[in-house]
């Protein structure tokens, strides 16, 4: 049985910096044109039904606002 996963990013822990974008493999995260409370643009999953549960954009966060959950 395939096991699914659902990337999860804290709108406000997220600064915008991009670093998780490019190292998605499946290029699954993009920024998105809505701002938090701190005035940054932050990631967005597209597609999130995909995700492989890599967590390589989790490891690369550097304010730990991505967290990759197992879905049942």
């Amino acid at each position: 049985m395939k096991k699914h996963f659902r990337v999860a990013i804290d709108r406000e822990r997220c600064k915008g910096c991009e670093l998780c974008i490019p190292v998605c493999p499946l290029h699954l995260l993009a920024m998105s044109t809505t701002m938090n409370r701190k005035g940054y643009h932050v990631s967005e999953t597209v597609r999130a039904a995909e995700c492989l549960g890599c967590i390589k954009c989790a490891r690369m966060c550097p304010e730990a606002a991505i967290e990759i959950l197992n879905v049942p």
